[in-house]
């Protein structure tokens, strides 16, 4: 379906395709403001305010219930089978874990279910079931406040997804990646420094908040640590990298728990934010 397809459609038909890929009745009202879109481009600006400039807490809350659990297959196939068909293969990778692996997926669903009052959100796609355990266990330790702004990112990138499949012969070359990126380098052994846990905060007054959180792939990197064009304001933000961990699960002593790089953005240029790491130092720039 092209752009032009869409537009053809009743605006009640084009409504209920788009709650299709975010369940929340207030973003689907805000962008149905714009119906029918004269360009992608104007499409996913009305996305994407929708969701940040338009909708609160109880909107977002609302989006999540319109998702399974992560391992929970037989929900996404039974009571989730009106999006099945854009959300099928968004837990593919769990499908094929094992057994212990499934097992403390539900464990920890149910703790993050009871500290946060809302299901575990990560944008699934292309991450295996290990990686998504490893992130639940991690985004446990962050605050309410900071994992309800983690899990509206991720629910947003998962729009994104879905609306690229809902109109795949859209223009979709407008989209940017990352607003930032990091690439981690372990030097010491002259390889990508995969499996680093990383957290992108926000300074708030003499605080930092966490406002998206990742895992470097198999490359070192996170390339959607936050939802495509979104652009964070210029302001100071930081970076935080889980050194001990990383270092521990290679039998590693490091002398740095974790590295801190803070910086500050100036506009919608893409920032990326190398790490060189190594048991006793780091270094970092700002790369392209």
């Amino acid at each position: 379906m092209t752009l032009t397809d869409f537009n053809k459609q009743s605006e009640a038909a084009a409504r209920a395709a788009l709650a299709t890929c975010c369940g929340s009745s207030q973003w689907a009202d805000e962008v149905m403001k714009g119906f029918p879109f004269s360009t992608e481009a104007a499409l996913v600006e009305r996305v994407t305010t929708a969701w940040y400039d338009a909708c609160t807490a109880s909107d977002w809350l609302e989006a999540f219930t319109h998702h399974p659990k992560i391992g929970d297959l037989d929900s996404l196939r039974k009571k989730f089978a009106a999006t099945s068909h854009l959300a099928g293969s968004e837990q593919a990778a769990v499908a094929e874990a094992d057994s212990p692996t499934l097992e403390a997926l539900a464990l920890g669903n149910a703790a993050y279910v009871q500290h946060f009052g809302f299901i575990f959100i990560v944008c699934a796609t292309g991450k295996p079931a290990g990686e998504m355990l490893r992130l639940l266990q991690d985004r446990l330790e962050n605050e309410p406040e900071e994992e309800l702004l983690v899990a509206m990112g991720e629910q947003h990138k998962i729009t994104m997804l879905r609306l690229k499949k809902l109109l795949p012969q859209a223009d979709w070359s407008l989209l940017r990646n990352s607003h930032i990126t990091t690439h981690v380098l372990d030097t010491s052994i002259g390889k990508p420094g995969s499996g680093l846990t990383i957290r992108l905060q926000q300074a708030l007054g003499k605080r930092w908040r966490t406002i998206a959180q990742g895992i470097t792939n198999h490359d070192g990197r996170i390339p959607d640590l936050l939802p495509p064009n979104r652009f964070l304001n210029p302001a100071a933000y930081r970076m935080v990298f889980g050194t001990a961990a990383y270092f521990a699960a290679r039998q590693v002593t490091g002398f740095y728990p974790t590295v801190e790089i803070t910086f500050t953005t100036f506009d919608h240029t893409h920032y990326h934010v190398p790490l060189l790491i190594n048991p006793f130092g780091y270094s970092t720039y700002r790369g392209s």
